[in-house]
Protein backbone atom coordinates (compact mmCIF):
# COMPACT_ATOMS: atom_id res chain seq x y z
CA UNK A 1 0.00 0.00 0.00
CA UNK A 2 1.37 3.06 -1.01
CA UNK A 3 1.72 5.69 1.44
CA UNK A 4 -0.67 8.42 -0.78
CA UNK A 5 -3.32 5.78 -0.59
CA UNK A 6 -3.50 6.25 3.05
CA UNK A 7 -3.93 9.83 2.98
CA UNK A 8 -7.73 11.46 3.14
CA UNK A 9 -9.12 12.48 -0.12
CA UNK A 10 -8.94 15.77 0.68
CA UNK A 11 -5.05 16.12 1.30
CA UNK A 12 -4.70 14.68 -2.37
CA UNK A 13 -6.83 17.54 -3.63
CA UNK A 14 -4.93 19.90 -2.41
CA UNK A 15 -1.49 18.76 -3.17
CA UNK A 16 -3.19 18.46 -6.59
CA UNK A 17 -4.48 22.25 -6.84
CA UNK A 18 -0.94 23.10 -5.24
CA UNK A 19 0.59 21.02 -8.24
CA UNK A 20 -1.70 22.59 -10.84
CA UNK A 21 -0.61 25.86 -9.90
CA UNK A 22 3.06 25.72 -9.64
CA UNK A 23 3.40 24.46 -12.96
CA UNK A 24 0.78 26.88 -14.54
CA UNK A 25 3.30 29.65 -12.33
CA UNK A 26 6.49 28.42 -12.86
CA UNK A 27 7.08 29.77 -16.67
CA UNK A 28 6.14 33.22 -16.34
CA UNK A 29 7.91 33.32 -12.97
CA UNK A 30 10.73 32.03 -14.65
CA UNK A 31 10.30 34.86 -17.54
CA UNK A 32 9.82 37.23 -14.87
CA UNK A 33 13.05 36.39 -13.78
CA UNK A 34 15.27 36.25 -16.70
CA UNK A 35 13.36 39.71 -17.97
CA UNK A 36 14.54 41.02 -14.08
CA UNK A 37 18.46 39.53 -14.97
CA UNK A 38 18.09 41.57 -18.37
CA UNK A 39 17.08 44.57 -16.98
CA UNK A 40 19.65 44.32 -13.98
CA UNK A 41 22.70 44.12 -16.49
CA UNK A 42 21.67 46.02 -19.32
CA UNK A 43 19.16 49.09 -18.52
CA UNK A 44 20.73 51.81 -16.24
CA UNK A 45 19.11 54.76 -14.98
CA UNK A 46 20.76 56.80 -17.06
CA UNK A 47 18.79 54.35 -20.17
CA UNK A 48 15.82 54.61 -17.40
CA UNK A 49 15.64 58.65 -17.45
CA UNK A 50 16.85 59.24 -21.32
CA UNK A 51 13.59 57.14 -22.24
CA UNK A 52 11.03 58.04 -19.14
CA UNK A 53 8.71 61.07 -19.72
CA UNK A 54 9.59 64.31 -18.15
CA UNK A 55 6.56 65.26 -16.48
CA UNK A 56 4.69 62.73 -13.84
CA UNK A 57 1.65 62.32 -15.26
CA UNK A 58 2.48 61.23 -18.75
CA UNK A 59 4.94 58.92 -16.61
CA UNK A 60 2.26 57.21 -14.63
CA UNK A 61 0.35 56.77 -18.28
CA UNK A 62 3.68 55.15 -19.66
CA UNK A 63 3.70 52.66 -16.41
CA UNK A 64 0.21 51.67 -17.36
CA UNK A 65 0.08 51.10 -20.84
CA UNK A 66 3.64 49.79 -21.12
CA UNK A 67 2.36 46.22 -20.38
CA UNK A 68 0.93 45.99 -24.04
CA UNK A 69 4.27 45.53 -25.31
CA UNK A 70 6.42 44.73 -22.42
CA UNK A 71 4.24 41.99 -21.05
CA UNK A 72 4.24 39.82 -17.78
CA UNK A 73 1.79 37.64 -15.83
CA UNK A 74 1.34 38.56 -11.99
CA UNK A 75 3.31 35.31 -11.02
CA UNK A 76 6.67 37.08 -12.21
CA UNK A 77 5.89 40.81 -11.78
CA UNK A 78 7.16 41.32 -8.61
CA UNK A 79 11.09 40.57 -9.63
CA UNK A 80 10.48 43.08 -12.66
CA UNK A 81 9.08 45.39 -10.39
CA UNK A 82 11.84 45.56 -7.79
CA UNK A 83 14.58 45.52 -10.28
CA UNK A 84 12.71 48.53 -12.12
CA UNK A 85 12.76 50.43 -8.89
CA UNK A 86 16.08 49.49 -8.09
CA UNK A 87 17.23 51.17 -11.51
CA UNK A 88 15.75 54.57 -10.42
CA UNK A 89 12.16 54.23 -12.21
CA UNK A 90 10.30 56.14 -10.26
CA UNK A 91 7.50 54.13 -8.40
CA UNK A 92 4.81 55.88 -9.69
CA UNK A 93 5.64 54.37 -13.27
CA UNK A 94 6.93 51.48 -12.08
CA UNK A 95 3.54 50.27 -9.62
CA UNK A 96 1.02 50.91 -12.10
CA UNK A 97 3.11 48.81 -14.38
CA UNK A 98 2.38 46.08 -11.95
CA UNK A 99 -1.40 46.33 -11.92
CA UNK A 100 -1.71 46.41 -15.76
CA UNK A 101 0.58 44.22 -17.29
CA UNK A 102 -1.05 41.05 -15.75
CA UNK A 103 -4.15 42.25 -17.56
CA UNK A 104 -3.47 44.14 -20.51
CA UNK A 105 -1.27 41.62 -21.68
CA UNK A 106 -2.06 40.51 -25.37
CA UNK A 107 -2.63 37.14 -24.25
CA UNK A 108 -4.76 37.59 -21.29
CA UNK A 109 -6.75 40.18 -23.17
CA UNK A 110 -7.30 37.33 -26.07
CA UNK A 111 -7.88 34.48 -23.24
CA UNK A 112 -10.87 37.15 -21.89
CA UNK A 113 -12.31 37.84 -25.58
CA UNK A 114 -12.35 34.33 -26.26
CA UNK A 115 -13.58 32.99 -22.64
CA UNK A 116 -16.67 35.66 -22.90
CA UNK A 117 -17.90 33.97 -26.36
CA UNK A 118 -16.00 36.21 -28.65
CA UNK A 119 -17.39 39.30 -27.03
CA UNK A 120 -15.12 42.91 -27.07
CA UNK A 121 -17.39 44.24 -24.26
CA UNK A 122 -15.76 42.10 -21.19
CA UNK A 123 -12.61 42.52 -22.92
CA UNK A 124 -13.21 46.52 -22.94
CA UNK A 125 -14.53 46.70 -19.69
CA UNK A 126 -11.47 45.19 -17.86
CA UNK A 127 -8.82 47.01 -19.89
CA UNK A 128 -10.75 50.16 -18.78
CA UNK A 129 -11.20 48.95 -15.06
CA UNK A 130 -7.35 47.98 -14.81
CA UNK A 131 -6.37 51.33 -16.60
CA UNK A 132 -8.69 53.30 -13.83
CA UNK A 133 -6.56 51.58 -10.92
CA UNK A 134 -3.37 51.98 -12.27
CA UNK A 135 -4.01 55.81 -13.20
CA UNK A 136 -5.73 56.11 -9.15
CA UNK A 137 -2.10 54.21 -7.71
CA UNK A 138 -0.16 56.82 -9.38
CA UNK A 139 -1.44 59.53 -8.68
CA UNK A 140 -1.48 58.33 -5.05
CA UNK A 141 2.16 57.60 -5.34
CA UNK A 142 3.40 60.66 -7.17
CA UNK A 143 1.22 63.05 -5.52
CA UNK A 144 -0.04 62.10 -1.84
CA UNK A 145 2.57 59.54 0.08
CA UNK A 146 6.21 58.80 0.04
CA UNK A 147 7.48 57.03 -2.72
CA UNK A 148 9.79 55.01 -1.40
CA UNK A 149 8.16 51.62 -1.41
CA UNK A 150 11.07 48.99 -0.92
CA UNK A 151 12.03 47.93 1.94
CA UNK A 152 15.90 48.45 2.84
CA UNK A 153 16.98 44.95 3.11
CA UNK A 154 15.46 44.77 -0.39
CA UNK A 155 17.02 47.57 -2.02
CA UNK A 156 21.28 46.78 -3.27
CA UNK A 157 23.99 48.48 -1.14
CA UNK A 158 25.30 49.92 -4.58
CA UNK A 159 24.41 49.49 -7.98
CA UNK A 160 27.17 47.43 -10.17
CA UNK A 161 28.39 49.19 -14.19
CA UNK A 162 27.95 46.07 -16.38
CA UNK A 163 28.67 48.65 -19.46
CA UNK A 164 32.69 47.65 -19.70
CA UNK A 165 31.85 43.71 -19.93
CA UNK A 166 32.02 41.64 -22.74
CA UNK A 167 28.75 40.75 -24.46
CA UNK A 168 28.99 37.12 -23.68
CA UNK A 169 30.08 38.38 -19.99
CA UNK A 170 26.70 40.17 -20.22
CA UNK A 171 24.95 36.95 -21.18
CA UNK A 172 26.45 35.11 -18.19
CA UNK A 173 25.87 37.55 -15.46
CA UNK A 174 21.85 38.34 -16.85
CA UNK A 175 21.49 34.77 -16.02
CA UNK A 176 23.21 34.38 -13.44
CA UNK A 177 21.17 36.98 -11.73
CA UNK A 178 17.85 35.11 -13.47
CA UNK A 179 18.67 31.86 -11.20
CA UNK A 180 19.25 33.78 -8.27
CA UNK A 181 16.06 35.57 -8.40
CA UNK A 182 13.98 32.54 -9.31
CA UNK A 183 15.07 30.74 -6.02
CA UNK A 184 14.53 33.62 -4.03
CA UNK A 185 11.04 34.10 -5.02
CA UNK A 186 10.21 30.57 -6.37
CA UNK A 187 10.30 30.22 -2.09
CA UNK A 188 6.91 32.71 -1.64
CA UNK A 189 5.52 31.24 -4.80
CA UNK A 190 6.08 27.90 -3.02
CA UNK A 191 4.84 29.22 0.15
CA UNK A 192 1.86 30.78 -1.45
CA UNK A 193 0.25 28.38 -3.82
CA UNK A 194 0.66 26.21 -0.56
CA UNK A 195 -1.79 28.37 1.24
CA UNK A 196 -3.78 29.15 -1.54
CA UNK A 197 -4.60 25.53 -2.49
CA UNK A 198 -4.88 24.63 0.94
CA UNK A 199 -8.43 27.28 0.87
CA UNK A 200 -9.18 26.17 -2.37
CA UNK A 201 -10.58 22.76 -0.52
CA UNK A 202 -10.96 23.99 3.10
CA UNK A 203 -13.12 27.38 2.30
CA UNK A 204 -16.22 26.13 1.35
CA UNK A 205 -16.86 28.33 -1.91
CA UNK A 206 -21.14 27.23 -1.63
CA UNK A 207 -21.12 29.32 1.50
CA UNK A 208 -20.06 32.07 -0.49
CA UNK A 209 -22.58 31.59 -3.26
CA UNK A 210 -25.81 31.27 -0.76
CA UNK A 211 -24.47 34.84 0.61
CA UNK A 212 -23.81 37.53 -2.67
CA UNK A 213 -27.99 38.96 -2.43
CA UNK A 214 -26.83 42.40 -2.65
CA UNK A 215 -24.51 43.79 -5.59
CA UNK A 216 -22.10 44.90 -3.47
CA UNK A 217 -22.20 41.48 -1.25
CA UNK A 218 -21.54 39.68 -4.43
CA UNK A 219 -18.43 42.12 -5.68
CA UNK A 220 -17.01 41.65 -2.49
CA UNK A 221 -17.20 37.94 -2.39
CA UNK A 222 -15.91 37.53 -5.90
CA UNK A 223 -12.74 39.33 -4.91
CA UNK A 224 -12.16 37.38 -2.24
CA UNK A 225 -12.63 34.02 -4.34
CA UNK A 226 -10.17 35.56 -6.90
CA UNK A 227 -7.87 35.77 -3.84
CA UNK A 228 -8.18 32.90 -2.61
CA UNK A 229 -7.85 30.91 -5.89
CA UNK A 230 -5.03 32.67 -7.13
CA UNK A 231 -5.33 31.82 -10.76
CA UNK A 232 -3.14 33.20 -13.74
CA UNK A 233 -4.23 35.51 -15.26
CA UNK A 234 -4.05 33.95 -18.42
CA UNK A 235 -6.95 31.41 -17.30
CA UNK A 236 -8.83 33.19 -14.67
CA UNK A 237 -11.40 34.79 -17.60
CA UNK A 238 -13.00 31.06 -18.06
CA UNK A 239 -13.91 30.76 -14.57
CA UNK A 240 -15.07 34.33 -14.38
CA UNK A 241 -17.46 33.23 -17.78
CA UNK A 242 -18.31 30.05 -15.34
CA UNK A 243 -19.75 32.14 -12.65
CA UNK A 244 -21.30 35.00 -14.81
CA UNK A 245 -24.76 32.95 -14.70
CA UNK A 246 -24.65 32.94 -10.86
CA UNK A 247 -23.32 36.29 -9.99
CA UNK A 248 -23.30 38.82 -13.18
CA UNK A 249 -21.67 41.24 -15.11
CA UNK A 250 -20.18 43.61 -12.01
CA UNK A 251 -18.76 40.53 -9.90
CA UNK A 252 -17.66 38.63 -12.37
CA UNK A 253 -15.65 41.71 -13.53
CA UNK A 254 -14.23 42.59 -9.71
CA UNK A 255 -13.01 39.09 -9.56
CA UNK A 256 -10.66 39.86 -13.45
CA UNK A 257 -9.50 42.94 -11.93
CA UNK A 258 -8.18 41.84 -8.75
CA UNK A 259 -7.11 38.72 -9.02
CA UNK A 260 -4.00 39.34 -11.50
CA UNK A 261 -3.25 42.48 -8.59
CA UNK A 262 -3.49 41.12 -5.63
CA UNK A 263 -3.92 37.74 -4.83
CA UNK A 264 -2.11 34.84 -2.27
CA UNK A 265 1.15 33.81 -4.00
CA UNK A 266 1.60 37.69 -5.32
CA UNK A 267 0.77 38.96 -1.87
CA UNK A 268 3.68 36.65 -0.44
CA UNK A 269 6.02 37.87 -3.19
CA UNK A 270 5.06 41.47 -2.41
CA UNK A 271 5.48 40.90 1.55
CA UNK A 272 9.26 40.04 0.66
CA UNK A 273 10.04 43.57 -1.44
CA UNK A 274 7.79 45.63 -0.46
CA UNK A 275 7.13 47.86 2.75
CA UNK A 276 3.76 46.71 4.98
CA UNK A 277 2.58 50.13 4.93
CA UNK A 278 2.70 50.65 0.57
CA UNK A 279 1.20 47.18 0.29
CA UNK A 280 -1.95 48.48 2.68
CA UNK A 281 -2.08 51.28 0.79
CA UNK A 282 -1.88 49.68 -2.72
CA UNK A 283 -4.77 46.86 -1.61
CA UNK A 284 -6.40 49.47 0.05
CA UNK A 285 -6.87 51.62 -3.15
CA UNK A 286 -6.98 48.96 -5.53
CA UNK A 287 -10.46 47.11 -3.84
CA UNK A 288 -12.13 50.44 -3.74
CA UNK A 289 -11.25 51.61 -7.17
CA UNK A 290 -12.61 48.01 -8.12
CA UNK A 291 -15.24 48.44 -5.88
CA UNK A 292 -16.81 51.74 -7.74
CA UNK A 293 -16.06 50.95 -11.25
CA UNK A 294 -17.75 47.35 -10.96
CA UNK A 295 -20.89 49.29 -8.98
CA UNK A 296 -20.91 51.46 -10.94
CA UNK A 297 -21.02 49.17 -14.36
CA UNK A 298 -23.34 47.49 -12.51
CA UNK A 299 -25.75 50.42 -12.24
CA UNK A 300 -25.28 50.86 -16.19
CA UNK A 301 -27.12 47.01 -16.47
CA UNK A 302 -24.39 46.88 -19.80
Amino acid sequence: MSLFSQLPPSVLQWFAIFISIIIEALPFVLLGTILSGVIEVYVTPEVVQRYLPKQKFLRILFGTFIGFVFPSCECGIIPIINRFLEKQVPSYTAVPFLATAPIINPIVLFATYSAFGNSLRFLVLRLVGATIVAIALGIMLAYLTDEAILKEDAKPSHLHDYSHEKWYRKIYLALLHAIDEFFDTGRYLVFGTLIASAMQIYVPTRILTTIGHNPLTAILIMMLLAFILSLCSEADAFIGASLLSTFGIAPVLAFLLIGPMVDIKNLMMMLKAFKGKFIGQFIGLSVVMIILYCLGIGGLRL
